[in-house]
């Protein structure tokens, strides 16, 4: 039999828009569109791209946290990105930086607008809880 354990920021939208920021089924855990907020779920950092890139690894991190797992089981990530040709070069680098020697599948994709004003940045991941952490 599969389980399944979700995990939430408990912020606001959670329970607005009925999503979890992460459910792991089986050995797989799919993870929500991470971004730029508190943890009150105040959007951060309207329009500065580097800053809300830090913070959205900074929630994924503790999804990680949650599962017990590293960013050395992501075996795909998605970036949706406002403005693509302007912040491209900025999210190779770090994602370079973040992920070091390990190599997820990854899909960029330019979008018109996120959710949020100011919203530059959303990532989300799949990670496998059988490769080595």
């Amino acid at each position: 039999m599969t389980t399944i354990d979700s995990y939430s920021h408990n912020v606001s939208g959670e329970d607005e828009f009925g999503f979890a920021q992460a459910v792991k089924v089986g050995e797989t855990i799919y993870v929500s569109g991470q971004l730029s907020h508190d943890e009150k779920g105040n959007f951060l950092h309207p329009d500065d791209f580097d800053a809300q890139l830090k913070q959205s690894y900074a929630n994924f991190e503790k999804v990680l946290a949650h599962f017990g797992v590293t960013r050395n089981q992501v075996v795909s990530e998605t970036q949706y990105i406002v403005d693509l040709p302007r912040y491209n070069n900025a999210m190779a680098a770090a994602n370079l930086a973040y992920f070091g020697d390990h190599r997820p599948t990854s899909s960029t994709v330019g979008v018109a607008s996120l959710f949020f004003p100011g919203q530059l940045i959303e990532i989300s991941f799949v990670i496998d809880t059988r490769l080595p952490a």
